[in-house]
């Protein structure tokens, strides 16, 4: 349960799982997963498959994710939710933020 993070050889791809519930638990372990890249000009990847449930608060740490990467200019993709989960970001409109 948590937090796993990879980058790509080159830092232009970090990919960030998570997995079991995702909340303000994991707030800490989040934000370090992404602080020390370069934001900016990266492509990120949340990978969801693996996440059971979803609050605010997640919702919350994947704004200021995508805050860190450029807010308007940011390439974030969130992958692999689960038909429940991804129900919580298309009520929460984050289909317009991030792509689905």
């Amino acid at each position: 349960m948590g937090i796993n993070m990879t980058v790509s050889d080159d830092g232009s791809k970090v990919t960030i799982s998570v997995a079991g519930k995702f909340d303000f638990q994991l707030y800490d372990e989040f934000r370090a997963s992404y602080a020390d890249t370069a934001g900016n000009g990266v492509d990120y990847v949340v990978d969801l498959s693996d996440t059971d449930y979803l609050d605010s608060s997640a919702l919350g740490m994947l704004l200021l994710l995508r805050e860190h990467a450029g807010g308007e200019a940011s390439n974030i993709e969130i992958a692999q939710a689960s038909p429940e989960v991804r129900k919580i970001l298309d009520v929460a409109n984050f289909g317009k933020l991030f792509k689905l």
